[in-house]
């Protein structure tokens, strides 16, 4: 038996037209929140939300410690001049991003191909800064009944390439993190690996290299075992 640790944006997921940093996208997300709970909010108060939540974004600041939903978006809206639940505010600022997610159609396929061979399924993600986990695991529901375990930077506290994501679920099949076998497609999985000390696949997008996709990956990953 192996242990495939699967990323998931990029991956087996991904939210449509989403760029790796959803910034730019921030003002619709804090329009919906001040439309819900604070219609008066000025443009300046705004653009202030805007620029703390870009300041707290991973891909800007690197930061490996994960920050609640709730603490990310207190910050965010400690100046607004009326009270508002962050944990709410959170809910409401994705909602408002109209995110799409899209399943990779061979995710489900290949998921249940390693179970078929008596191998355990794991998935390693990093929220996008300031999602709830729970609107995350509505977004990959299909998914969910084909893993064994699920791990994400809400769960564990930390973000890749911090490793803490694949000892714990070294942790919970009672392995070696020597003997995982992840598989993601940025260079910051190839770094989690690294530093946990196991073995790593790279998925590449469409285009850019036919014989690195999703099937071919798994096998290559199956007869290096």
């Amino acid at each position: 038996m192996a242990v495939f640790v699967f990323d998931l944006g990029g991956t087996l997921m991904e939210y449509a037209n989403m760029p790796p940093t959803w910034s730019v996208f921030y003002p619709d997300g804090f329009r919906a929140v001040a439309d819900a709970f604070y219609p008066a909010c000025s443009t300046a108060d705004l653009q202030e939300s805007v620029a703390r939540l870009t300041a707290l974004n991973p891909r800007v600041t690197g930061r490996e410690q994960e920050y609640p939903p709730a603490k990310i978006f207190s910050l965010c809206l400690s100046h607004w001049k009326i009270s508002v639940d962050p944990e709410a505010a959170a809910v409401v600022f994705f909602q408002g991003l109209h995110l799409q997610p899209k399943i990779d159609p061979l995710a489900v396929p290949t998921l249940r191909r390693l179970k078929a061979l008596g191998h355990k399924t794991a998935v390693l993600t990093d929220l996008p800064s300031g999602m709830p986990d729970a609107l995350f695991r509505r977004d990959i529901a299909p998914l969910l009944p084909h893993i064994d375990r699920y791990v994400s930077t809400g769960t564990c506290g930390y973000r890749k390439p911090n490793p803490a994501g694949l000892l714990q679920i070294a942790a919970c099949f009672s392995v070696d993190p020597h003997t995982l076998v992840f598989i993601g497609d940025e260079d910051k999985d190839h770094q989690t690996a690294m530093r946990a000390g196991c073995r790593f696949f790279r998925i590449l997008p469409d285009g850019q290299n036919p014989e690195r996709r999703l099937p071919d990956v798994i096998q290559a990953a199956i007869l290096g075992i």
